[in-house]
């Protein structure tokens, strides 16, 4: 779902099968262990920021077992007189981490929210400064469109497979043990974890795209330890196919974000116009995408290096995260129409990708069973290319784990409206990543459990994002009071 967006880089029990609350045993034991505070390394960070680490399970079936390192930061709440507990808060990707976020996003929470809570930030298992994994890959293979792949321009997928095999071979030889004990599970378990060792009863949270995934299932599985739950750009909770919904849902998520750019690209007095009216501008696009397709023109510091179909179709997703991104499109569209564009800009390095890259296969992978014949890929590219050009096949694609080495090791948990009536969901109504549609289905889903607001606006991130006023005022006022709309709300 989320992504390290600009540059393209960045992408157990039956109980648990049958969406049942787990018991609390499962994850904290009595005597939970507590976290030693030290200062944080690294630049950048609010000097109030602090570091701990914590032992979990590497393996919660076998809790005595090998144990992993989580890192868990925190700024404490600003006014202790006023302080009602901690707020964690959950990163999106699968792949991304939230440690740094307490001195980051963190620090635009309005100051009744700063004063009312801790702010908890942590990097998920597998991600570094915690216990790390890494495929070791080849660099060709750190590319976005290696990991979340586009057909062949004819719908062929048979390089993809090929792909997925030698992406999961180099997994299954360097990614260790922890390789299969990463999945939403066992982050909703680790923090259960982190809930403890805080010393905190119950535990807010504000999780955003991926992490909304993580919040609902640790409510799920938790309902008696969560106070309250802001989900920010929400996907469909599909209890089968998980991940492989939301993939499927960019296909959507362009659909409803493109016309917000045509606009944009036609508007008069634009430096970066692309046409004279908004309905020109898809035709535009694809055209160019297929010249591409036959005719790749190099670009110099990219993965791979060259501006090929795929490469424009995947820039144009990662720049509909937010509509900032915009200039940055057109720019690329209006310097391929000549024959040659400027450099790419710099990449993170790959040591950074390595990591995201492992983690993010990881949990896709181990989160639900893919198919894992090719006829199943074709037959959906082709469905796909035909109904939403745009994306070409994409979202419907094999990737890494069509020939992943292990079967997860639990199912999907099933989200229901089973538990405490805590939860604020908000929405942007156009969301390339997590479109709208995706969120009703988790709204539904909550049922009475929870309440959507929906936002009229453009991007994904909502709160304090790409939202707008009315939805960063209603989360605020749920975070600092727990006043909560009555029912679904629409914020014009």
């Amino acid at each position: 779902m989320t992504q390290i967006k600009r540059n393209a880089a960045l992408v157990a029990t039956s109980a648990v099968l049958l969406g049942l609350t787990a018991p609390l045993t499962t994850s904290a034991s009595a005597a939970a262990p507590s976290l030693q505070w030290t200062k944080c390394a690294g630049t950048g960070l609010d000097p109030r920021q602090q570091c701990a680490t914590l032992e979990v399970p590497m393996d919660y079936a076998h809790p005595d077992g090998p144990k992993i390192d989580l890192a868990v930061s925190r700024i404490p709440s600003e006014k202790p007189s006023a302080r009602r507990g901690a707020l964690l808060l959950i990163a999106g990707g699968p792949g991304g981490t939230s440690l740094d976020d307490p001195s980051g996003k963190g620090q635009q929470l309005p100051q009744d929210v700063r004063d009312a809570y801790d702010l908890i930030g942590f990097a998920p298992r597998g991600n570094a400064p915690s216990t790390p994994v890494s495929c070791g890959l080849d660099h060709a293979d750190l590319a976005l469109t290696a990991l979340r792949p586009w057909p062949a321009s004819d719908g062929s997928v048979t390089q993809n497979m090929t792909t997925a095999r030698r992406m999961s071979e180099a997994c299954a030889r360097n990614g260790g043990e922890l390789m299969r004990h990463i999945s939403t599970v066992d982050n909703a378990r680790d923090i259960d974890r982190i809930r403890a060792a805080l010393g905190e009863r119950k535990l807010s949270a504000w999780g955003v795209s991926y992490g909304t995934y993580i919040g609902a299932v640790y409510n799920q599985l938790f309902p008696h330890r969560t106070d309250r739950i802001v989900l920010d750009s929400n996907g469909n909770p599909d209890p089968v196919r998980a991940e492989r919904a939301w993939l499927e849902a960019f296909e959507v998520g362009v659909e409803d974000n493109f016309p917000e750019f045509a606009k944009w690209a036609s508007a008069p007095g634009n430096p970066y116009r692309l046409a004279d009216t908004a309905a020109e501008v898809r035709p535009l696009f694809l055209r160019l995408a297929a010249r591409l397709d036959r005719e790749p023109i190099p670009w110099p510091g990219a993965n791979p290096e060259e501006l090929n179909g795929n490469v424009l179709r995947q820039t144009m997703l990662n720049s509909f995260y937010d509509p900032d991104d915009y200039p940055a499109l057109a720019q690329l569209i209006l310097a391929a129409q000549g024959g040659a564009v400027p450099p790419a800009p710099q990449s993170p390095p790959d040591e950074v990708l390595q990591n995201f890259t492992a983690v993010g296969a990881a949990t896709i992978c181990n989160d639900s069973a893919w198919p894992r014949s090719a006829d199943v890929y074709e037959k959906g590219v082709a469905e796909s290319r035909a109904k939403y050009p745009l994306t070409a096949g994409m979202p419907r694609n094999a990737m890494v784990c069509a020939a992943w080495p292990w079967q997860p090791q639990q199912g999907p948990v099933r989200i229901t409206d089973r538990g405490p009536s805590n939860v604020l969901l908000v929405q942007n109504e156009r969301d390339v990543a997590t479109p709208l549609s995706g969120a009703k289905k988790l709204r539904e889903a909550l049922g009475r459990r929870a309440v959507m607001v929906t936002v009229n606006s453009t991007g994904h991130d909502a709160y304090l994002g790409n939202g707008n006023a009315c939805g960063d005022e209603t989360v605020s006022r749920f975070l600092a009071t727990g006043e909560r709309p009555a029912r679904d709300t629409y914020c014009r």
